[in-house]
């Protein structure tokens, strides 16, 4: 997502969007105390290095730059221009950079937890921006030039991880507008089938992440559990899709939690157990007295791997498909237990 250097003088890639461009640049003029130089800057920052040309012929991306600049400013961020001491007046010798003390959080500024949990998200899905390839290789190519970015920046990186391996390809695939195949293993199915599809969302809901993709085979829409993607994550060469219509992420995330609140669960849970104290968390209705508790639920294979792993602690009153599906997974350990018993026999 941040700065990139390019591999070769005048080498043109895809367009980079303009707010890419923006953070790239806001991000590099805060790794240095000293500042960068335009040159610096148009060669090494991902949304110019694309574009810079080794021989000077530069003069549309230095008037790219000047429009830049002011659209920071008039977002309030402090861009500073620090003229050289040997060599004053001389324009090429400016010097541009962000000071950070300026630019941090005042001090009397605080979040409340609810916000803080909204920030942890976003950073999740940022996925370490900062410490990406595409900015270690920025700040490596900052350092051949004798620029020796401050540490600071290094905070900006988020301490969350996304687990799917399946994540950043997605994301690549998504802002590429690439179409993509992977195997998937879809409950009840004997094996993992390939799919062919636009990926259009990429959302979290109930601490999953999901993917809502137009399928090419089914010639549909289908969202897909990241966590139930086998293998790699491949791009189709040669097949990209129209963008997104504005909004799908809020629109998925509303059908999800429409779907959720269509499912519920009632369970009989165990007095003092380890699934009453942790799913009674999440219990929208309960009678103590009976032990039992009423869940909503977005997706029964889920649920069911969850309920099953507290053994004798929960007991699945209604659905009967949900009590059905426990009731497969128990059979399944207690035959892996009874071949692992004859076996060592």
């Amino acid at each position: 997502m941040i700065a990139r250097v390019a591999s070769g003088g005048g080498k043109r890639e895809s367009r980079i969007p303009v707010e890419d461009r923006l953070f790239s640049l806001v991000l590099a003029l805060l790794a240095t105390e000293t500042g960068l130089l335009k040159a610096e800057i148009l060669s090494t920052v991902r949304g110019y290095a694309e574009r810079f040309d080794t021989s000077g012929q530069n003069a549309n991306l230095e008037r790219q730059f000047e429009r830049d600049k002011d659209d920071i400013r008039e977002l309030g961020i402090p861009l500073e221009t620090v003229e050289s001491p040997d060599r004053p007046g001389d324009n090429q010798a400016l010097r541009y950079r962000i000071p950070k003390g300026q630019y941090d959080l005042p001090d009397e500024v605080r979040f409340t937890p609810d916000e803080l949990a909204l920030l942890g998200l976003a950073a999740e899905v940022w996925r370490e921006a900062s410490l990406s390839a595409d900015s270690q290789r920025a700040l490596t190519k900052l350092r051949s030039l004798g620029i020796e970015p401050r540490d600071p920046v290094i905070g900006y990186a988020p301490r969350l991880r996304v687990r799917e391996a399946a994540f950043e390809p997605l994301r690549q695939a998504l802002d590429r507008r690439q179409t993509v195949r992977f195997r998937y293993f879809k409950p009840g199915e004997p094996e993992a089938r390939l799919r062919t599809v636009n990926p259009l969302a990429v959302v979290l809901h109930e601490n999953r992440w999901h993917l809502h993709a137009f399928d090419l085979d089914a010639d549909g829409p289908r969202t897909f559990l990241l966590s139930r993607i086998i293998g790699a994550v491949t791009p189709v060469a040669g097949s990209t899709f129209e963008a997104p219509p504005a909004g799908i992420q809020d629109r998925v995330i509303a059908e999800l939690n429409e779907l959720r609140l269509r499912n519920s669960a009632d369970l009989a849970v165990t007095a003092g157990s380890d699934a009453e104290v942790r799913l009674g968390k999440r219990a929208v209705e309960g009678d103590e007295d009976a032990g039992v508790i009423r869940l909503h639920y977005t997706d029964a294979a889920v649920l069911a791997d969850e309920l099953a792993a507290y053994g004798p602690e929960v007991r699945v009153l209604s659905p009967e498909s949900l009590r059905e599906a426990v009731r497969e997974r128990l059979r399944a350990v207690a035959a892996a237990h009874r071949d692992g018993v004859e076996e060592a026999s």
